[in-house]
């Protein structure tokens, strides 16, 4: 064998960091822990992140320290959080991890009640989990936050509540909302990682299988598209009659989950809602049907009800609780009904690739807001379309694609509601 293959192989793999291979598929991060480190714009700023405490959440911590931040971070969910990364981290001057894998629930509130007794500056949330526990439990320290930022679709419902009640003590950006994060991340990323986590949980077919879906919000669009691609007759269930209008245009069977509860192979919950799939649905599903979750919060499966009907529940598969039951038939629950693509076995989240976009958003509406807190009111707010088309342009470069630019003739054909015979 030639030399230089041994001495290939001979070479140690980088395992003592465990964000190497997410930076290089980051380049929006990397752009902005280079600019933005030689600024500075959060010297003297503690920044809270609330995430998923994986690679990715990794490389966005660095990110802010890179451009001054002093990081406190927690889980937004107890189960997704990587040990690696956390020790990594939390070894470093300037980041304290409130953290650690196999978390209990206990442990989880715990850890974010003791983040914010360290009185954060700016909040980047998951779920509304920091801003929503600071206003309830810490009203003092709500009052001294400077903003924040929210990027589910989850916690965005809950700072709409928020909002409505002028609970707000600090403005907050909601990032899902913005383009450049709920077109690629909460389509592409989750409908991606959600059904790869399921194949590989499974090891089962998806092709020729009855696929059903529940919510047709940008996940749920995205998990349908990517089953169909995948050769799954799909079903999809919703509660929004615009929704399941645009089911049934994009080519979707558009069902009541009654109607579809006997006929799925799959049902994969992305509603953002609670008790979508419950006892009268599990009555009526066939034997060896599976069920998975990719909202945020562990209520899509009322995991009660099935485990009340179950005489006994064995683990056919790592990653798998199948529940027993008296007649016979058996159902199938990937991930204890957690975000199948953050907690299972062999769940890895979104691609590094399109969750760059996602907290480059966060990154900039931190950035923006730093600027910008005090001739804002408190309250939930659009991110700026300057700032999303920032992130767009600086992606766009990191692939080398070049667009068009508007001609003075198409701008002023734009900007002329008469449209007459101007020659502009």
């Amino acid at each position: 064998m030639p030399s230089g293959v041994l001495e290939e192989q001979a070479t140690e793999p980088e395992t003592d960091d465990p964000l190497v291979w997410t930076r290089d598929h980051t380049p929006l991060l990397q752009s902005f822990a280079e600019e933005f480190g030689r600024e500075q714009p959060f010297d003297g700023l503690t920044v809270a992140v609330a995430s998923h405490l994986e690679t990715k959440t990794g490389v966005l911590i660095e990110t802010l320290r890179a451009a001054g931040a002093e990081v406190l971070f927690a889980p937004s969910e107890p189960q997704s959080t990587h040990g690696d990364v956390v020790r990594f981290l939390d070894a470093q001057e300037g980041y304290e991890a409130f953290a650690h894998e196999g978390m209990t629930d206990e442990e989880f509130e715990e850890a974010q009640h003791a983040l914010l007794e360290r009185e954060p500056d700016i909040v980047l949330d998951d779920g509304c989990e920091l801003i929503a526990k600071a206003h309830d439990a810490h009203p003092d320290i709500a009052r001294r936050v400077l903003a924040g930022g929210e990027q589910t679709t989850a916690g965005i419902t809950r700072l709409e509540a928020m909002d409505r009640e002028d609970v707000l003590e600090f403005p907050v950006y909601g990032v899902n909302d913005t383009p450049m994060k709920h077109f690629f991340d909460n389509v592409h990323g989750t409908g991606e990682s959600a059904l790869a986590n399921v194949m590989i949980t499974t090891n089962a077919m998806i092709a020729g299988k009855t696929a059903v879906v529940a919510g047709y919000g940008y996940v749920g669009r995205g998990v349908a598209s990517k089953l169909r691609s995948l050769g799954a007759e799909t079903v999809v269930t919703e509660v929004d009659p615009r929704r399941a209008l645009q089911a049934h245009m994009d080519g979707h069977r558009v069902a009541s989950m009654a109607e579809a509860a006997p006929e799925g192979d799959l049902f994969l919950t992305a509603t953002g809602s609670r008790d979508i799939v419950r006892e009268e649905h599990f009555a009526a599903m066939a034997s060896g049907a599976k069920l998975a979750n990719a909202g945020h919060f562990d209520v899509e499966i009322v995991v009660e009800d099935l485990a009340a009907m179950a005489d006994r529940t064995s683990e056919p598969k790592e990653g798998v609780t199948r529940y027993h039951l008296p007649d016979g038939r058996h159902i199938d629950l990937l991930a204890e009904g957690r975000l199948v693509n953050l907690t299972g076995p062999y769940s890895q989240g979104h691609p590094a690739e399109v969750i760059d976009m996602t907290f480059a958003m966060m990154f900039m509406a931190a950035y923006d807001l730093s600027k910008r807190h005090e001739e804002l009111e408190p309250g939930l707010y659009s991110v700026p379309d300057r700032v999303d088309r920032e992130v767009a342009e600086r992606k766009l470069a990191t692939l080398g694609a070049d667009i068009d630019e508007s001609t003075d003739s198409q701008q002023a054909y734009v900007e002329d509601w008469r449209h007459g015979d101007s020659n502009f």
